[in-house]
């Protein structure tokens, strides 16, 4: 650790290793790049890749979005943008390349965790961060759409905006086997009485088990038809955007809503 002190400003410059899964990279100026990596001891942060453009880069084409890796960087308590001085490849994923659903799926669950995971360490949440990304890169082709509900579900649920699905999100009564109504805006199903009133959507038996499974990190026990798997894509979507967005613009989310 570096240590300066000037008058009475005391500053720390502090040489950190720490794993980290690269969420996204674009360029700075002609030679560099910045990283946004999700990290398990710092969070969320942002690192400067110096020279990483550079043909002969010591990153070379390792710091790509969605590799895991170890890095090393100066991390300085004050600042937002610190500097990468190493990453140590783990894992490419390759495999969220085969397909346009699972690279969508994978860029909106990173675009999730990038814009609202807490400022402090969350280490549980890189870690299923990491499995999720996993999950979908080695899921089925005929698996990919519904996994991409499981890993975004879990995502929101782990951040803290688990849907209401035990009880009446407004007046929190039980719910009875023919109470199948969710609300987005309220969070959650509704009771019948509080169902009357309110805008929601009607979901089917089956579909109300898989979003039960889907926020708890599971695969449905029957696979959906595609018509109700888009629905449940779209219902995800509403839900993130209303209560972990607060509708704000979500460009990767809006993508893989989309379906294409």
């Amino acid at each position: 650790m570096l240590n300066v002190e000037r008058g009475t400003l005391y500053f720390s410059l502090m040489l950190v290793s720490t794993d980290a899964t690269v969420l996204q990279t674009f360029p700075y100026s002609e030679t560099s790049k910045i990283a946004r990596l999700a990290t398990r001891d710092l969070g969320v942060i942002s690192v400067m890749a110096k020279g990483a453009r550079r043909p002969k880069s010591k990153f070379g084409a390792s710091l790509q979005p969605l590799s895991d890796g170890t890095v090393q960087l100066y991390f300085k308590q004050t600042r937002d943008l610190h500097t990468l001085a190493e990453f140590e490849l783990e894992r490419h994923r390759l495999g969220l390349t085969r397909d346009l659903a699972r690279y969508a799926a994978a860029s909106a669950l990173a675009e999730l965790i990038m814009r609202f995971s807490p400022q402090e360490p969350y280490p549980a949440l890189f870690e299923q961060t990491r499995q999720s990304l996993n999950f979908l890169s080695d899921a089925q082709t005929q698996d990919v759409a519904a996994a991409a509900l499981t890993v975004m579900w879990s995502g929101v649920h782990a951040l803290g905006f688990a849907p209401t699905l035990d009880g009446c999100a407004v007046d929190g009564r039980p719910l009875a086997a023919e109470d199948l109504a969710f609300s987005v805006m309220e969070g959650g199903f509704l009771c019948g009485q509080c169902a009357q009133s309110r805008e929601t959507v009607r979901m089917a038996v089956a579909d109300r088990e898989a979003l039960t499974a889907f926020v708890n990190g599971l695969m449905p026990d029957a696979p959906l038809p595609a018509k109700h798997i888009a629905a449940h894509r779209r219902l995800c979507a509403r839900f993130i955007k209303r209560h972990v967005a607060e509708d704000r613009d979500l460009k990767a989310l809006d993508f893989w809503e989309v379906g294409k």
